[in-house]
């Protein structure tokens, strides 16, 4: 570990961290939360926001996909997601819901800025970002896609987007 220059929890905890909270609008499955926050230590998530029926540690398979990233993560869980967006957005988050909606914005098009705090919601596996929160989404943000099936697994969509975003914020 020590040539892969990997770092411990404490010191992962104590570390600086883009201004980027991960929310989880009832998303279903603990293998897909445990991914999320495995992606979410990669790049220097500060939070996720487990929302509504989202599992919440601990559980053996988010642990079994996290490999440990929900103890070096910060979490909170609401019981509704709009509950946590109006909070979000008293902090002074963009709300930026990852949906393919009308007059969404391209993922390569957005900018994210190091300095604005940014909340970016991925939805349920069947039913993806409920209307409520769309609604109250400051910009929608679609990963392009050619295929047949128009739709990534949540956390394929949520590595890209947080990919994206670091890419972005440390270019």
């Amino acid at each position: 570990m020590l040539e892969l220059h990997r770092v411990g929890v404490e010191e992962y905890r104590n570390a600086e961290k883009l201004r980027v909270t991960v929310v989880l609008d009832n998303v279903r499955s603990e293998m897909n939360v445990g991914s999320v926050f495995r992606t979410a230590d990669a790049f220097l998530i500060e939070k996720i926001v487990l929302c509504g029926f989202t599992p919440v540690p601990p559980k053996p398979e988010i642990h079994k996909t996290a490999l440990g990233a929900e103890e070096s993560v910060a979490w909170e869980h609401y019981p509704t997601t709009m509950e946590a967006i109006d909070k979000l957005k008293r902090e002074g988050y963009t709300i930026c819901s990852i949906e393919q909606v009308h007059d969404s914005v391209s993922l390569e098009k957005f900018s994210f800025n190091r300095e604005q705090p940014v909340a970016i919601v991925f939805g349920n596996e069947v039913k993806g970002v409920s209307q409520e929160v769309v609604d109250a989404s400051d910009v929608c943000i679609e990963i392009p896609q050619h295929g047949t099936k128009h739709s990534l697994n949540i956390s394929c969509c949520a590595a890209i987007v947080m990919w994206q975003v670091f890419h972005s914020c440390f270019s």
